[in-house]
């Protein structure tokens, strides 16, 4: 068996695989009980946390309606996914990373150990892991790194809707405290109107300062507190 079936690593074919509970229902049959799925939100942004959710779903509850990967969901659809989600798991947790942090781990690191804080926090704990794209050496629960999995896996999904509709509620109430870069609109990204607004007004410190155009060499404006 090669390393990557050894910690395996599953490609997903959009023409062959569609959201389900196909990776649930393979772990339980193999005897675990409460299969977490965990993603993460906010890895690209130049600005704010990198946030991850972590999600046991109930198998005899009823998805909510229009669960998928979040990207492909309007933030009305997401806020009513999540409120649903909420109420029917058997648990959730969420984990974050400051910009601070992420500049001295880097984001790979900070986008793990954000995702570990989730995992340490559900109630009951996870016996098995659905994760997003990423392996987890810091733990030692059985897990599936799936590529693309908020696409294929509902527990993947259910995390990415959890982290998403989180992420962009902090981050908009961080907008009420530095309304001159817009973080209601991007949530953090880096759009060309966040970019100008951090030419014009300089960093905050929600910035991530190793990202690039954070901090352009003829940047000379005081850090803001």
């Amino acid at each position: 068996m090669s390393a990557t079936e050894n910690e395996f690593e599953l490609r997903a074919d959009r023409q062959q695989w569609s959201i389900g509970f196909d990776f649930e229902d393979q772990a339980r049959s193999e005897g675990y009980l409460f299969i977490a799925g965990v993603d993460e939100v906010g890895r690209g942004c130049i600005a704010g946390p990198v946030v991850a959710a972590a999600c046991i779903l109930d198998r005899d509850k009823p998805l909510p309606e229009g669960l998928d990967d979040s990207k492909k969901l309007d933030a009305d659809t997401r806020t009513r996914i999540a409120a649903e989600l909420k109420r029917s798991c058997i648990a959730y947790a969420i984990g974050q990373i400051e910009a601070e942090e992420i500049d001295r781990i880097n984001i790979l690191e900070a986008t793990k150990k954000a995702m570990l804080a989730a995992i340490a926090s559900l109630s009951p704990a996870a016996d098995h892991l659905l994760i997003d794209a990423l392996h987890l050496k810091a733990t030692p629960l059985p897990q599936k790194s799936i590529i693309k999995g908020d696409s294929i896996s509902v527990s993947i999904a259910a995390a990415s809707v959890l982290a998403k509709t989180f992420r962009d509620e902090l981050m908009t109430a961080y907008h009420e405290k530095f309304p001159q870069y817009g973080f209601a609109g991007h949530k953090g990204y880096g759009c060309t109107s966040h970019y100008e607004a951090v030419r014009e007004h300089g960093p905050c410190v929600l910035h991530r300062m190793t990202f690039r155009g954070v901090l352009p060499e003829q940047m000379s404006e005081p850090f803001l507190f």
